[in-house]
Parts: structure tokens; C-alpha cells; sequence
């Protein structure tokens, strides 16, 4: 009965050591939703961006920003057509 008893804390330490030392488990991954919102911020804040540089350029003349703010749209709607039919 003593070495049953021994042999059994013996085991039940092993095991919780084992359990102890797995990874946990790893975050779920993300919906499809999600993954396209999360898509459509970044390039919403790439075009700001992009647009406020050209808006604030010193060198460039009017037509030079319309002509390059045409083109910066004509991109995002391209952009935004692809991400939507994901």
C-alpha cells in the first residue's frame, strides 16, 4: 500500500510537471471580416497619408498635385474594388 501510494504521487507529480511545460494554446485567428476591416484602415491611413504629402509639397505646382491626386484616387478605388471582392 505504501509504495502504491508512493508510486501514485510520484506519477501525479510527473504528470503536472508535463501539463506545465505544454505552450499555451495560440490566439484564434482572425474572421474574415476582420481581416478585410482591418485591410481597409491600413490603406485608408496609406492614402491619407500619401495624399497629405502631396497636398503639402512645396515644389509642386497646382496642376502637378490635381494630376497626381487623380492618379492616387484612380489607385485606391482599384485597391478598394479588390479588397471588397475578397
Amino acid at each position: 500500500m505504501n509504495k502504491f501510494f508512493i508510486t501514485t504521487v510520484v506519477l501525479i507529480g510527473l504528470s503536472m510537471n508535463v501539463q506545465a511545460q505544454r505552450r499555451p494554446a495560440p490566439p484564434p485567428h482572425p474572421s474574415r471580416t476582420e481581416l478585410i476591416e482591418k485591410k481597409s484602415q491600413e490603406l485608408e491611413r496609406k492614402y491619407n497619408r500619401e495624399r497629405k504629402l502631396i497636398l503639402n509639397h512645396p515644389l509642386a505646382t497646382k496642376k502637378m498635385k490635381r494630376d497626381q491626386l487623380k492618379a492616387l484616387d484612380e489607385k485606391y478605388m482599384i485597391e478598394k474594388k479588390l479588397l471588397k471582392k475578397l
